[in-house]
């Protein structure tokens, strides 16, 4: 049940965005703008929360060793994708949408545009490399502990983080791209979780002995 509850915890945030994508506008005019604020202004605490992924299983003090250093660049480096890709969200989402909405009916949309755009992708870009250093960083910090087990969702979270780069959240490769930081933040979280590969070696072992194992 633990385990469930973490999978429900870390898989939250990039499964809510996913969603989010589905019905996010696909481009910003005149007629989207107040969509593509209020869009924005309530996604504004979920995008950090991606993190939520890779704090779990490192919730423990930092030791004096590379899995401590590991640890402490994981956990700055999240700090740095939630900063910056805020950043994104607040200029290229809520600031864009509110200048469209309030501009001219006269004036040309691109001049409007495009100086928020470019600032936002900057920012968003940083935020999204920060969130691939703090995954690696997550990775070398649990190997030494858990070994093989915490690659595959590694793996995952790489690519994932690699499209993140430049697809947000748009449908349709930033919602598969969501979907992947779910899988790779559950498989992480499995591969971490010595209770559930205890369960799973004990099950294995009354399946050849023919005990039943002990209830969790």
């Amino acid at each position: 049940m633990a385990t469930f509850r973490k999978t429900c915890l870390v898989t939250a945030a990039p499964l809510v965005l996913a969603v989010a994508g589905l019905a996010h506008p696909h481009g910003l005019t005149r007629a989207t703008a107040a969509e593509w604020e209020q869009t924005h202004i309530l996604l504004l605490p979920v995008f950090p929360l991606l993190t939520i992924g890779l704090l779990v299983p490192l919730w423990q003090r930092p030791r004096r060793d590379t899995t401590g250093v590991a640890t402490l660049v994981a956990w700055v480096a999240a700090f740095g994708y939630a900063a910056f890709y805020t950043g994104l969200d607040a200029v290229a989402g809520i600031a864009a949408g509110t200048a469209v909405a309030h501009a001219d009916e006269e004036a040309g949309l691109g001049p409007v545009k495009r100086p928020l755009y470019d600032t936002g992708e900057a920012l968003g870009q940083i935020g999204a490399y920060a969130l691939i250093v703090a995954v690696l960083a997550t990775a070398v910090a649990l190997f030494p502990r858990h070994g093989l087990r915490v690659i595959p969702g590694t793996a995952v979270l790489l690519a994932s983080g690699w499209s993140f780069v430049d697809s947000h959240i748009f449908w349709p490769r930033g919602v598969y791209t969501m979907l992947g930081f779910a899988l790779g933040f559950a498989l992480l979280g499995w591969g971490a979780d010595r209770n559930a590969i205890g369960r799973i070696s004990e099950s294995r072992s009354s399946r050849t002995t023919g005990r039943r194992p002990s209830p969790s």
